[in-house]
C-alpha cells in the first residue's frame, strides 16, 4: 500500500492507492495554522487512520510547499513558514517510526502526471503548477530530477525571455529580482496585467469570462499572457526538450492556452518543428497527493 500525505498551507490531505495506482482511502485536515510540532503530529496521525482502517501498513511519501535543502538537511522554501529551517526529514521520519520520502508539491504534481496522468510513459515530462506562483518539475524517464541544488525545474525565478521593452525590468518579484516568469504568469500576474491596462482589478477567472464575452481589452491581456507563456516554455523546450509539458494550478484551467501556446512557441523554438505536446492534467489538484503516494517506488 502506498500512503501519499500532502501539506498544504490550510489542509492536509492523505490518499492511499494500490500498487496498481487504484484509490482506498482519502481525507482532508486543517493544517495547524504556525505550529510545527502540531502539523508533525496532525500527519503522524492521519497516517495512523489510514493504516487502522485499511489494516495494513503502507509507505509514506510527503509533498511540501518546499524542498530539503542538500546544505543543511532543512526545508526550503516553504510558505507555510513554519516549517521552514526545520528538520522535517529527520522529525516526520521519527514520529512515524519509519523511512519516507519527501519532495516539493511541483516535483509531485508532475510525477503523478508522469506515471498515470496525462503523461503516462511519456520519457520527459516538465510538470508546471500555474496558481498564485509558478513552479515546475522535472521527470525523466519516470524519475523526479532534483538536482544537487534542490532547484531543478525553478523555472519561475528565471527572467521572462526575449522581454519587450515595456516588459523591462518587469515587475518586483518576492525572491528580490525583477521581471521572474512567475510576475507575469501567475494568477495575480494577469490580474496586475489587467489593471495596467485598464486602471480596474479583475482576478483571473473574471478576465477570462469578460474576454468570452467580448471585451477587447481582457481579449488583449489574455494575448499578451499566452506569448508570454509561449516564450517561457520555448525557454524550456530549448533547454530540456520535454516530451510533454502539463499545465497545473488554476490557470492551467483556461481551455485556450492549450491551442493557442503552441501555435505562437514554434516562433521561440531554435527547431525546424515542435513535437512537444502541451496537455491538461488528469488528476488536477489531487496530482500533489498521488505524486507523494508515487515517490516511495521512483526515488
Amino acid at each position: 500500500m502506498l500512503i501519499g500525505i500532502d501539506l498544504g498551507g490550510t489542509k492536509i490531505e492523505g490518499i492511499a492507492m494500490s500498487d496498481s495506482g487504484a484509490e482506498l482511502f482519502r481525507k482532508r485536515v486543517p493544517t495547524p495554522a504556525g505550529d510545527y510540532r502540531a502539523t508533525l503530529q496532525t500527519i503522524a496521525d492521519l497516517v495512523s487512520e489510514i493504516e487502522s482502517t485499511l489494516n495494513q501498513q503502507g509507505s509514506v511519501g510527503i509533498c511540501t510547499p518546499g524542498a530539503i535543502s542538500p546544505a543543511t538537511g532543512l526545508l526550503k522554501n516553504s510558505n507555510s513558514v513554519c516549517m521552514n529551517a526545520k528538520p522535517v526529514y529527520e522529525d516526520l521520519s521519527r514520529v512515524l517510526s519509519r523511512d519516507i520520502r519527501i519532495a516539493n508539491d511541483a516535483n509531485c504534481f508532475a510525477l503523478s502526471e508522469a506515471t498515470d496522468g496525462a503523461a503516462a510513459g511519456e520519457g520527459v515530462v516538465f510538470g508546471v503548477i500555474l496558481g498564485t506562483g509558478t513552479g515546475a518539475g522535472v521527470v525523466v524517464k519516470g524519475h523526479v530530477l532534483g538536482g544537487p541544488n534542490a532547484i531543478a525545474g525553478e523555472w519561475g525565478h528565471n527572467p521572462l525571455p526575449w522581454p519587450q521593452n515595456n516588459e523591462r525590468p518587469g515587475p518586483a518579484c518576492y525572491c528580490g529580482k525583477h521581471g521572474c516568469i512567475e510576475t507575469w504568469l501567475s494568477g495575480p500576474g494577469m490580474s496586475r496585467d489587467y489593471l495596467d491596462l485598464t486602471a480596474q482589478t479583475l482576478d483571473a477567472r473574471q478576465i477570462v469570462v469578460v474576454a468570452g464575452e467580448g471585451e477587447e481589452t481582457a481579449e488583449l491581456c489574455l494575448q499578451r499572457y499566452e506569448d508570454r507563456m509561449a516564450r517561457s516554455l520555448a525557454h524550456v523546450i530549448n533547454i530540456l526538450d520535454p516530451d510533454v509539458i502539463v499545465l497545473g494550478g488554476g490557470m492551467g484551467n483556461i481551455g485556450r492556452l492549450y491551442i493557442n501556446v503552441p501555435k505562437l512557441w514554434g516562433q521561440y523554438v531554435f527547431s525546424d518543428r515542435v513535437d512537444t505536446k502541451l496537455v491538461a492534467p488528469e488528476y488536477g489538484d489531487s496530482s500533489g497527493v498521488r505524486g507523494a503516494a508515487w515517490l516511495w517506488n521512483v526515488i
